[in-house]
């Protein structure tokens, strides 16, 4: 018995697991050899403000003061002096369109706000330098400066009567043709509206030449699309503008096939440097199914958008809890007083569980609450049936959402992405005041509320609908609801966050939602080096001088990929 017990006792000490045994001793590595010293800065970390880092191999090998980073020095490693200046951890923009943003440099400029005429005068301009019968296109015409005489064809057809013409809107859901446009899409008064679109017609019955959501395309389908090297210009152009401002990740919210030949091309090149995610439309099963066809080291196309609705403004286009503002410019109106939820629910459900166990992402468009509600209802049945897959799956634009939604997008692991440059008082805002009064504007754009809940919050610009890509406006209003500078209204006052808040919407936040967090988002070590040096310190100046901030270098995995101009 003896022999048996000790036997036994000698088994259990023998099979002890191996964590509870005393494991060989760890070699202190030598330190790696940095490509980069960056050091007499202030960089912005997780755990304070530090001086200096250290990169090899496009990730971050030393965080600290000058002494942590001199063991990496090397006879090789460039040292680079900021001479105090800031360091923040790249930027992301998580909903923007850089092939419409780079192609609008080929076509008729509207500037945002123009008035009737000045719009007038620039047509008139644009089809001068045209052929008869060559296309006038471009954008953004808005709604509200036209008072009490909308938009009509016969506008367009004074200035431009030997030209099709067609412009989009300012929110990019309407757009307005002349009547040759409308002649060449075969668009008549006995024409029926499309699924998901509505063709503005007048007291008789005649088509006014304003075609809302996918009516438009009716149109714009007519127009000859532009060429591969236009789309691989347009597409370097607005990726080199985005480094300009420090946006070192992305995501394109709206990938045709073109859009995502034009990326893999870049990259092939050696010319794409920022990390893009695209998100290719929900209706386009081709390019879905080819999608790895197009996938590189900087381009992911492993995001789907989905168009829930429309927009809050003259059209009555975005999905509402309650009704719209009655519009004396709608003679068509039925079935738009609570706006337009273009998928219905059910197939919705379907379609997001699917590409939920697909290993994709879905980007919402919902501007209305009852898209937004529409579109956490389907992640949720998304989780009911395949549990949480990693994928967060995001929320855009969020201009209303209810707060039972706010409450719930966090324990469904959902996002909200919150577009900048509408949240204070800005050209496109009139027309949305008009359709929806003043109750509901009081919780525009809800972020604090957000984030107040425990949500993961994102920004995403949707340049080129709006005018301008720079982040920094965007951080600097988050805090004020003001417009750039301060001063005149706060728009949704209530819903201001803190600085702190709002970088950390734009890098960590952002980082996480596109499943890079473990490598991008923070200056850390361990993380790849995506930086951003800038000419002032934003959390010690006056936070109304923060959209003026300059980006002088913007790093990628190491790589300076953006050197501002000498006296920039």
């Amino acid at each position: 018995m003896k022999k048996i017990a000790l036997a036994l006792a000698c088994t259990i000490l023998t099979s002890t697991p191996a964590l509870s045994q005393p494991g060989p001793v760890q070699q202190s590595a030598q330190p790696t050899p940095a490509d980069t010293i960056i050091t007499n800065g202030r960089i912005y970390t997780p755990s304070g403000w530090v001086t200096s880092l250290a990169i090899s191999h496009g990730a971050i090998v030393a965080v600290g003061d000058s002494a942590a980073v001199e063991r990496h020095r090397s006879p090789t490693t460039r040292v680079l002096d900021l001479q105090g200046k800031t360091v923040l951890p790249g930027l992301h923009d998580m909903h923007v369109h850089p092939g419409g943003a780079g192609m609008e440099q080929f076509s008729c400029q509207l500037p945002h706000g123009s008035s009737p005429q000045q719009i007038f005068d620039i047509t008139a301009a644009c089809a001068k330098k045209l052929k008869p019968g060559e296309w006038v296109q471009g954008r953004a015409y808005q709604a509200d400066s036209f008072g009490d005489t909308p938009p009509h064809r016969s506008m367009l057809d004074k200035v431009a009567p030997n030209n099709p013409v067609i412009f989009s809107d300012i929110s990019g859901h309407s757009s307005w043709a002349n009547s040759a446009a409308l002649r060449i899409a075969g668009i008549t008064r006995d024409t029926p509206n499309p699924p998901g679109g509505i063709i503005e017609r007048d007291a008789n019955g005649e088509p006014t030449g304003v075609l809302r959501e996918s009516a438009a395309g009716l149109v714009s389908a007519k127009v000859p699309p532009p060429s591969a090297e236009q789309q691989l210009l347009a597409h370097k152009w607005s990726t080199d503008l985005m480094l300009s401002f420090g946006i070192t990740a992305f995501d394109d919210a709206g990938v045709s096939r073109s859009g995502a030949i034009a990326y893999s091309t870049l990259a092939d090149r050696g010319e794409l440097k920022q990390r893009v995610r695209g998100c290719m439309w929900f209706r386009d099963a081709s390019l879905i199914n080819d999608r790895m066809l197009y996938a590189r080291d900087r381009f992911s196309p492993t995001c789907v958008k989905v168009v829930l609705d429309g927009v809050p403004t003259d059209g009555h286009t975005a999905a509402m809890v309650e009704n719209y503002v009655p519009s004396p410019h709608l003679h068509a109106d039925e079935g738009r007083e609570k706006g337009m939820l273009l998928v219905p629910q059910d197939e919705l459900n379907r379609m997001v569980t699917q590409y939920d166990a697909m290993g994709l992402t879905v980007k919402f468009h919902a501007a209305g609450d009852a898209a937004v509600h529409a579109g956490l209802d389907a992640i949720a049945a998304a989780r009911n049936t395949n549990g949480f897959s990693g994928s967060y799956h995001n929320v855009g634009h969020n201009s209303f959402v209810q707060m039972d939604d706010i409450r719930r997008a966090r324990s469904i692991g959902a996002a909200f992405e919150f577009s900048p440059y509408i949240w204070y008082v800005s050209p496109i805002i009139g027309d949305i005041r008009k359709a929806v009064g003043e109750e509901r504007m009081k919780r525009w754009i809800p972020v604090k509320d957000a984030l107040d809940a425990g949500a993961l919050s994102v920004p995403g610009s949707d340049w080129s609908v709006v005018p301008s890509v720079n982040p920094w406006i965007a951080i600097e209003t988050l805090v004020t609801r003001q417009v750039p500078g301060g001063g005149g209204e706060a728009l949704g006052a209530e819903e201001r966050i803190t600085l702190e808040q709002a970088v950390d919407m734009f890098t960590r936040a952002s980082a996480r939602q596109m499943n890079m967090d473990a490598s991008t988002g923070t200056i850390e070590r361990g993380k790849l080096a995506d930086l951003v040096v800038i000419d002032r310190n934003i959390f010690e100046v006056p936070i109304t001088t923060v959209h003026d901030t300059r980006v002088l270098r913007t790093f990628i995995n190491g790589e300076e990929v953006y050197t501002a101009p000498a006296g920039n």
